[in-house]
């Protein structure tokens, strides 16, 4: 009997931590994963073009925000002081759902970001000047991200 009170009572801390966890896990995921794809297009496109190394470089760093986004959340949740022994079951599914909201839109944003990314650098590998074009038509994806880091406050908030 003690052992199943203990693991009820146990339940909204496991659900917290498990939604920090994939908050901070997926968004990296994808932010690893969008930087590569970009990071090899940017390798190659030196081959042709070293000279743009600057705009290949801050293209390829581009989809690393996501990461943030999912650290960001941790932290917000994490020092807000409400994952404690005496948060409710309410209060650990909450913070569960904000982890699974921004860790997978974190996680296709960055890889879709760093597909666009990776483009743009082919792109100006081969002597286009796409670079601004490129920035704009990356925003797209990150706006997403933005919008899931901002249901991390506002849920945060809530609870």
């Amino acid at each position: 009997m003690e052992t199943a009170n203990l693991v009820t009572s146990a339940t909204p801390l496991i659900l917290a931590y498990v939604g920090l966890a994939l908050m901070l896990f997926l968004s990296g995921i994808g932010s690893s994963v969008g930087c590569v794809m970009a990071g090899n297009a940017t390798l190659g496109a030196m081959k042709k073009n070293p000279d743009p190394f600057g705009s290949y470089l801050l293209l390829s760093a581009l989809p690393g925000t996501q990461g943030l986004y999912g650290f960001g959340g941790f932290f917000i949740i994490n020092s807000s002081g409400v994952i404690n022994e005496q948060m409710t079951m309410l209060q650990g599914i909450a913070i569960l759902a904000a982890g699974l909201v921004l860790g997978i839109v974190a996680l296709v944003s960055a890889i879709y970001q760093g597909r666009i990314c990776a483009n743009g650098i082919a792109s100006i590998g081969s002597g286009n000047d796409v670079f601004a074009n490129t920035m704009i038509l990356a925003v797209f994806p990150e706006l997403y991200a933005i919008i899931a880091f901002a249901a991390t406050f506002i849920i945060n908030s809530t609870i």
